[in-house]
């Protein structure tokens, strides 16, 4: 099994730096292009199944990706970004955003998803993945914040607590072989 995994294109959010959870952004003028380019990286991939979020942003980068590849996409609302709750829309230096990522914390939150409750989400989505799909190669296709829980998933949660270093860049792409989840 391996699993391909990419973030949506830039949004005028992500410009300004601005948290963006469950609003639905469109992608801008940057985010179309960096969806066309890792539409040719792509090319070359042999991908059985696209799962994406069902949010907007996700889903324009998707409808690119997919003119080459012509694949089946399925929508999980498991994979879509973290709710931010209170703090959507917001300045990242507007709160405290180093605590709102904190494993560690665990902060709970008026509206907010809860750090941990979010890492279950993504654990049991992929737990279903590796289940349902082990011989073949799924691209997911999803968000910042979820590459974080992703990328433990596979690879465990650093042990200073720093996991706003793993979110991968928009469109970047990257790989993992399954079957090699840390417990």
């Amino acid at each position: 099994m391996k699993i391909l995994l990419t973030r949506h294109g830039e949004t005028a959010w992500n410009k300004l730096n601005k948290v963006q959870g469950k609003v639905d952004i469109p992608l801008n003028e940057k985010g179309i292009e960096q969806a066309n380019i890792i539409k040719e990286e792509l090319s070359g991939k042999n991908v059985d199944l696209i799962i994406c979020s069902p949010l907007l942003r996700t889903r324009q980068t998707v409808e690119i990706l997919n003119r080459e590849l012509n694949i089946p996409v399925l929508y999980d609302e498991r994979i879509s970004e973290r709710d931010f709750g209170e703090f959507e829309g917001k300045k990242r230096k507007d709160f405290d955003f180093l605590g709102f990522w904190s494993f560690e914390n665990n902060l709970n939150y008026e509206r907010a998803e809860n750090i941990k409750t979010f890492f279950t989400r993504i654990y049991d989505f992929l737990d279903e993945i590796e289940e349902n799909y082990m011989d073949k190669t799924v691209l997911i296709v999803s968000h910042g914040g979820v590459s974080i829980p992703i990328k433990c998933y596979y690879n465990g949660i650093p042990e200073d607590d720093d996991i706003l270093s793993l979110i991968i860049r928009n469109c970047e792409l990257i790989e993992f072989d399954g079957l090699k989840k840390i417990k």
